[in-house]
């Protein structure tokens, strides 16, 4: 395979790439490079997270700024802030040998001021968050007109939250914009639709198949009765001792009570979620990548953007509402070549929906049987003894008390050493699983069929949606939308999915119980000179006969109900004591 050597690049950036350690291209960088140096092409490349497309498009930005222009000449434009904090490091370090050349991040949870006063020193890539970049579109703080690229980076998980008409607006705004060059992970329409509106005859490369899950990966799912859910986690947990991992849940609400409940149980875990402050959230996050949490527990807009070397395992406690989710998922795992394992918890009227994903992903999920206690044991005693085996023998500090141990372990035999030490660790660990039930669901028990309907509550979980009689017209993008949506009900945005803007009304995926708080929230709020109307629409994009707010036809269909969600176990009596966690060598 062709080295970087090869592909006509500046010798400042072969250098600083040879800094770096990189010296045979990946694949998508090695088929992606040679096409991006030709400047008026644009381009679609699909490829997993964490195969190298930052370098992809980075090293050819950098190649084609001229750093005698202080313009705005490059623009990459990322779905989270630490997404877009990890390109611009990126791509500072391959500009270490181009000091004239200048990158700016503009992300939100920070000062506006300070971004604008940086871009009006002159920058020549700016790399971007949608909604901060609208921000400074507004203020007029930075001029598109003058870019002449542009990336969307996991364009994919940009259209998941929400942003295509961001996108668009910014797109529109680049007037002068030579190529535009998206990367995604998968190809679903939306994806398509923006690559046909905004491109012309685009050069595609594929590294995989569309939409389709890294080779390396293993796939496995569990069945339980949604009660013993949490239950059946701890147990998967624990068959796992060296487990480095991300566990996926629908809901912040689901993620801070199961991280409560497993910090409780003596686990290293945390929550990742929107109710966190920037602080908080990059104090998790570098809790995690030093391996002082062994498990990170978050919702999909939480954890968007995160890239963490070495994760081994991806747990779906929740499946995800759609299939192309479950690809970015698991892509978290299995990063530069390694191997990695995705586990789904299903209850028993989920197989149909892992069927779509199974087709989406183009992967075969095996099904799995959740562990006994027995074996859980046995898995746990071999893992102490292979620490024990490991262990540097290191007397630094405590040889003075050798003799004095050796006198007293004179009569002991070995076995009976190992076997007293085995007891200490793990004795109420064993205590704990000695008479643990069988969590695993019987085939007989199994169904393709959806959970009967209610109106009560929400799938599982699931969302909502809210009819608003505002839309475009009024002035509002999807940024400025949610956070007006937001604004007094003390909600984040973890709450809100998908945004549909019309001209004159819209429609909003939110929680359940953020609905009725929006609802009471907005309704008859004075805006712009009219009152404001929110309703719960019904499936088939109608709005609510009755409720709050309503101001309808009687005549219209009532919205169709929703599953019912099960209650939640009560919490184990029994605990067992903090395992300890320590880097192991994955």
């Amino acid at each position: 395979m062709e080295g970087f050597e090869g592909m006509a690049l500046r010798s400042e950036l072969l250098r600083a790439v040879q800094d770096m350690g990189f010296t045979i291209p990946t694949t998508i960088q090695q088929q992606a490079i040679p096409i991006l140096l030709q400047q008026t092409t644009d381009f679609v490349g699909l490829a997993q997270t964490g195969t190298g497309k930052t370098a992809a498009f980075g090293l050819p930005l950098l190649e084609h700024c001229e750093s005698g222009q202080r313009t705005v000449q490059a623009l990459v434009m990322s779905p989270t802030r630490e997404l877009c904090m990890q390109i611009t490091a990126d791509m500072v370090e391959f500009a270490k040998y181009l000091p004239q050349i200048k990158v700016e991040a503009v992300y939100g949870g920070t000062s506006i001021s300070t971004q604008i006063r940086e871009i009006r020193q002159g920058v020549h890539i700016v790399v971007a968050t949608p909604g901060r970049l609208i921000d400074l579109i507004e203020r007029r703080a930075i001029d598109l007109a003058t870019v002449k690229f542009v990336v969307l980076d996991e364009a994919d998980e940009m259209l998941n939250m929400g942003f295509r008409d961001d996108i668009e607006f910014i797109l529109q705004k680049t007037t002068g914009r030579l190529s535009t060059w998206m990367f995604s992970a998968t190809m679903p329409a939306e994806v398509r639709g923006i690559a046909n509106r905004y491109m012309k005859d685009p050069r595609e490369v594929t590294v995989g198949s569309k939409n389709m899950a890294a080779a390396n990966i293993t796939h496995e799912y569990y069945i339980t009765h949604s009660q013993n859910r949490y239950e059946a986690l701890k147990r998967l947990i624990d068959v796992h001792p060296e487990m480095y991992g991300l566990i996926f849940t629908r809901t912040k609400a689901d993620a801070q009570d199961i991280a409560e409940r497993l910090i409780r149980e003596g686990y290293d875990i945390d929550a990742l979620h929107g109710d966190l402050s920037q602080a908080q959230r990059d104090k998790v996050m570098a809790r995690f990548r030093e391996k002082s949490l062994q498990l990170l527990i978050a919702t999909d807009v939480a954890a968007r953007g995160i890239d963490v070397e070495g994760i081994t395992h991806v747990i779906n406690y929740a499946l995800p509402d759609e299939p192309e989710v479950y690809t970015h998922r698991s892509g978290r795992t299995a990063r530069a070549g390694r191997s990695g394992i995705c586990i789904s918890l299903l209850h028993a009227r989920e197989t149909g929906r892992l069927r779509d994903i199974e087709r989406v992903a183009r992967v075969r999920i095996e099904r799995k049987e959740i562990p006994g206690g027995r074996e859980v044991c046995d898995r746990q005693l071999i893992h102490f003894f292979e620490k024990l085996h490991n262990v540097p023998a290191d007397h630094a500090g405590y040889e003075q008390y050798l003799p004095e141990i050796s006198k007293m372990f004179a009569d002991f035999t070995k076995e009976e050493i190992l076997s007293r030490m085995a007891s200490l660790e793990l004795h109420h660990f064993m205590e704990y699983y000695k008479n643990a039930p069988d969590l695993n669901v019987r085939p007989h028990e199994i169904s393709d069929r959806p959970a009967s309907l209610s109106r009560s509550s929400a799938p599982d979980g699931g969302k909502v949606t809210l009819y608003l009689n505002i839309g475009t017209k009024d002035g509002f993008h999807k940024a400025n939308f949610m956070e007006f949506i937001l604004e007094g009900s003390e909600l984040t945005k973890d709450v809100v999915g998908r945004i549909s803007l019309n001209e004159t009304f819209s429609h909003v995926e939110v929680e359940p119980l953020a609905a009725t708080r929006i609802e009471q929230t907005l309704n008859g709020k004075n805006y712009k000179g009219r009152d404001l109307r929110v309703n719960v629409a019904a499936q088939g994009g109608g709005r609510r006969t009755s409720g709050p707010g309503y101001q309808g036809r009687s005549d219209r269909p009532e919205r169709s109900a929703r599953p019912e969600r099960s209650g939640r176990p009560e919490r184990n009596r029994t605990s067992y004591p903090k395992k300890e966690f320590r880097e192991q060598s994955w």
